[in-house]
């Protein structure tokens, strides 16, 4: 979630330097209750589409402030519109926005497709997750890699992996993994040159940012049909659109590149598993951005205990041994992971697999 990671963000930069971190081989895992937690196995199996999610009702699971963020208007909707210093601003660009909307959804200026699927998971050593084909749990599908908070925390709190969330082999559950993946963008390419023909740049950026808008909403339609319905470990969930921004509800939804799981390279992983280019024309760049730019994509976890967190920074041990779990060179895996170093890449040297 967009407001949720934003905290994490904010919180994070007003962090002091002087962090102590764990040895990577002394980090503690979160050990959440995996024997009563009840998840049932997907009311639905195997990869599902819908071809035409209907705007008209993703209109309803827009959170809209991150709407004005576009627009560099600073505060939280609806309240935004009451705002002494923004508020006529505010309204304004929120008028605008609805008048385009309607547009939007009349004459199909574009359209919305969804993938996702549950595979059969266990928890693989520490930090990965082994997803199957099958039931029968004999054949695997994709190994997803993780990395582990690694700063020393004064509670003494564990430090928190996605990899916690998903019951190990020895734990005797049978657990699942979801993923998805959203679009808003389908057939926007006409517009969008209308609006670059006129020179309109204000129309085109309000399109943009409404299609962003509709992708999230995408997301969070998606996600409460999973819960409720796909699937249905939250039959009786009944939340209005406020409670499911303020995520009132059970389970998370990580995507690739965002603070819980920051390597933008396992979208790579995520895509192969949906088929998300052949099925709803969703691709991936070679810098693993989504097209149409109005796209979203993560997994599905549903323990009743998964949160989202930030990984942080990480030290050089972890990174070492992240890299050979994904069979990567260290230098490209600290290439998309730069942010989360806690150390100048290339400053430290390669250390030997007996040191």
């Amino acid at each position: 979630r967009v407001a949720e990671y934003e905290k994490i963000r904010v919180r994070n930069a007003g962090r002091r330097s002087n962090q102590k971190w764990h040895d990577d081989a002394a980090l503690e895992a979160f050990a959440p209750d995996l024997v009563h937690r009840g998840t049932p196995a997907p009311a639905v199996q195997g990869v599902q589409v819908i071809e035409d999610l209907p705007l008209g009702t993703l209109v309803d699971y827009i959170d809209w402030t991150p709407f004005f963020m576009t627009w560099e208007l600073a505060g939280k909707f609806p309240a935004i519109l009451d705002d002494e210093i923004v508020g006529e601003s505010a309204r304004s660009v929120f008028a605008d926005a609805q008048a385009m909307l309607r547009r939007m959804i009349d004459e199909r200026w574009c359209s919305a497709r969804a993938v996702f699927g549950f595979w059969p998971a266990a928890r693989s050593g520490r930090d990965d997750v082994t997803l199957f084909t099958g039931p029968e749990r004999r054949v695997e599908a994709a190994t997803l890699h993780f990395l582990r908070q690694q700063t020393v925390k004064p509670d003494e709190s564990p430090n928190f992996c996605l990899a916690d969330f998903v019951a190990p082999p020895q734990a005797g559950v049978e657990d699942w993994v979801g993923a998805f993946a959203v679009t808003a963008g389908i057939d926007s390419e006409a517009r969008l040159d209308a609006f670059e023909a006129e020179h309109d740049d204000y129309q085109s950026i309000m399109f943009k940012a409404l299609m962003d808008r509709l992708a999230e909403a995408a997301a969070e339609y998606l996600h409460e049909q999973v819960r409720k319905h796909h699937w249905g470990y939250a039959p009786d969930e009944t939340l209005d659109n406020a409670a499911l921004i303020s995520e009132q509800y059970r389970g998370i939804r990580p995507a690739p590149g965002y603070p819980a799981c920051p390597d933008h390279s396992e979208k790579t992983t995520l895509f192969e598993l949906l088929g998300a280019e052949d099925r709803i024309g969703v691709t991936l760049t070679e810098n693993f951005a989504m097209a149409p730019a109005a796209s979203v994509s993560g997994w599905y976890f549903a323990h009743p205990e998964a949160r989202y967190f930030g990984v942080g920074k990480v030290q050089l041990d972890q990174m070492e041994a992240y890299a050979a779990r994904k069979g990567m060179a260290r230098a490209d895996v600290e290439r998309w992971l730069r942010p989360n170093l806690a150390y100048e890449p290339g400053a430290l040297p390669e250390r030997s697999a007996a040191s």
